[in-house]
């Protein structure tokens, strides 16, 4: 079973994929063919570097292609008013209010306040809805969420 990801999720793998097949794929083999021309590769810093990023570059393409493999899809239902992969979740939490979008693991990104489906806050907001008061469970102990929106 892979994982799950959204369109927005997909895109972003995409353009990255390409950006890195192309561009930078380009300016690793120009700076490995510039510091070959130096001579002495044995102590050349920029071939060793250039070598390096290049390691590294194509590590990056591999796990994004195994991602888009792996990946399936979700598309988010308007239909429905719970919430699933891809809402945007307004709650009440201690007094104050916050939004989260639920995405899928491997977009996650609490500092954009993108939450995984698979974290316990996730799992505990799927299939909710408006006015449902919600249990979950972490670390520091149960935690009272009341969901006021789902987009």
């Amino acid at each position: 079973m892979g994982k799950f990801i959204t369109e927005e999720g997909l895109k972003k793998i995409k353009d990255e994929l390409e950006n890195r097949k192309v561009t930078i794929r380009q300016s690793i083999a120009n700076a490995i063919k510039e510091a070959k021309e130096q001579g002495d590769l044995s102590e050349n810093a920029e071939y060793s570097e250039a070598k390096r990023q290049q390691a590294e570059n194509e590590a990056r393409i591999a796990e994004l292609e195994f991602m888009l493999k792996e990946s399936t899809v979700v598309k988010y239902d308007k239909t429905s008013g719970g919430v699933q992969m891809g809402s945007k979740v307004k709650v009440k939490f201690d007094g104050s209010e916050m939004e989260f979008q639920i995405v899928g693991s491997n977009e996650a990104n609490p500092s954009e306040m993108k939450i995984s489906n698979e974290s316990p806050m996730g799992k505990a907001f799927m299939g909710h809805a408006k006015g449902d008061k919600v249990e979950v469970d972490t670390p520091v102990g149960k935690m009272k969420y009341e969901i006021l929106d789902v987009k």
